[in-house]
């Protein structure tokens, strides 16, 4: 074995025999228990909603009132108002358009001789009436007297020919109150001429009541303030009676149709029963990257369930719409707009109910209605009950509601109630330090 053999193994061998020593007289760790670290949660403080619930929903907006003008007489249009088009604002008693009167003009006038000539016919039976009572009375009071026979009465006299004398009522039957069959009949007196000419008269003055009436129709007005919905019109149009010729909304106000759910509407004291006080509410309107608001109160909730979504629907009315909006949310200097008639708004009905509730965001609402809250330390898998429900927030209840404590808004892996948890501290911003002024150089 050569000398270098004999120097390596040496070497390998003190190596050897140093590790083994190093190992043998290495002190021993001291032992710790083990330390289980808390799941960190992030939370929000549950704290009880000192106002009363707003039930929120969304609608459209629709007209509360709409009629459809029409003529109610045939012609040709010879004025159309320039403001009777589509979106148009027409004021109440304003001239929509008007037909040609010449045709209706005509008959009232021809309906006016006709009363004239009826005036006359009727004092000309009322003459005659009156001159065969005349003669009639005295007639009778010849025979009464016994002086005269029956050639007293010449052929000139109206009497005798009226009735002859020996059919009038002599004075033993007129005593008794019984009469002869030759007594004076209604016509001797001439009172059913004069019926008839009075009947004729009232139906003239009838015709020309309904030819003034058909003159008035020829001038269709606004029967109120409103907006132009639709119109189809033109000078020299022939129109028939009935035929539509446009819309009009009325301006005065407008209505919300709301859906809400059974368990929603339940929230609405009084909504289905008799109200004494009207419900406040409001509407918003999203417009130009800003929120308005308009104020409003439920008109009526209908009383039928809607059969396909299951939902009450509540009518909202809001007054003088064409006014503009309030300001609710966002900036800017964009002009306030009217609350747009079809347009989509949300709606908040307040007043709703007076029960304690919470309001957490709507990550933290757990499936099959549950809550962790974190009291003491510890998770708290608790049971809610859900009042209303949004896109970013809850409104719930629970027994245990007094209690106060946190609610966990973030996920865990494996919860169990009873379980140790740690909250995340919200991070504190500390301001920058302000820098040293800018040093102006000056011109000496």
């Amino acid at each position: 074995m050569s000398r270098q053999v004999k120097l390596a193994l040496a070497v390998l061998a003190g190596a050897i025999l140093i590790a083994v020593l190093m190992v043998q007289l290495r002190s021993q760790p001291e032992g710790a228990p083990r330390e289980e670290r808390a799941p960190l949660v992030q939370t929000v403080p549950l704290k009880t909603a000192t106002e009363p619930l707003a039930v929120l929903g969304s609608g459209t907006v629709q007209p509360s009132e709409e009629v459809s003008v029409s003529a109610q007489i045939s012609g040709r249009l010879v004025y159309v108002n320039p403001q009777f088009r589509e979106g148009s604002l027409l004021r109440s008693g304003a001239t929509l358009f008007r037909i040609d009167p010449s045709d209706y003009q005509n008959r009232v006038r021809s309906a006016r001789a006709d009363v004239a000539a009826q005036d006359v016919a009727v004092l000309t039976a009322r003459e005659e009436a009156r001159i065969a009572q005349d003669e009639l009375n005295r007639f009778a009071n010849r025979t009464a007297g016994g002086g005269l026979t029956l050639q007293t009465t010449g052929g000139d006299d109206l009497a005798s020919r009226i009735l002859p004398p020996h059919k009038l009522e002599d004075k033993a039957g007129a005593e008794t109150g019984q009469s002869k069959p030759g007594a004076p009949t209604s016509l001797a007196t001439r009172e059913p001429q004069l019926r008839s000419a009075k009947a004729a008269r009232e139906r003239s003055a009838a015709q020309l009541a309904d030819a003034r009436l058909a003159l008035g129709r020829t001038n269709v007005r606004a029967p109120f303030t409103g907006l132009v919905r639709s119109e189809s019109v033109a000078v020299g149009k022939l129109v028939q009676p009935g035929q539509e010729l446009g819309s009009i909304v009325s301006a005065a106000t407008y209505e919300v149709r709301v859906a809400f759910s059974e368990r929603e509407a339940a929230l609405i004291p009084g909504l289905l029963g008799a109200r004494t006080s009207r419900i406040p509410a409001s509407v918003y309107l999203d417009y130009g990257g800003q929120t308005w608001r308009w104020s409003a109160h439920v008109d009526r909730a209908d009383s039928i369930l809607d059969p396909r979504t299951r939902t009450i629907d509540v009518f909202l009315r809001v007054p003088n719409p064409l006014r503009s909006g309030v300001k609710s949310a966002g900036s800017g200097t964009g002009a306030a707009p009217p609350l747009l008639l079809g347009s989509f708004v949300r709606a908040e009905i307040r007043g709703g109910s007076n029960e304690p509730f919470m309001q957490i965001p709507v990550e933290a609402l757990r499936p099959g209605n549950k809550i962790w809250a974190v009291r003491d330390g510890r998770l708290r898998i608790l049971p809610v009950r859900v009042l209303q429900r949004t896109d970013r927030v809850a409104n719930i209840t629970t027994a245990t509601l007094s209690k106060g404590g946190h609610v966990i808004v973030n996920s865990l892996r494996a919860p169990v109630d009873g379980m140790r948890v740690r909250i995340e501290k919200p991070a504190v911003k500390t301001a920058k330090p302000a820098g040293k002024p800018a040093r102006v150089k000056t011109d000496d």
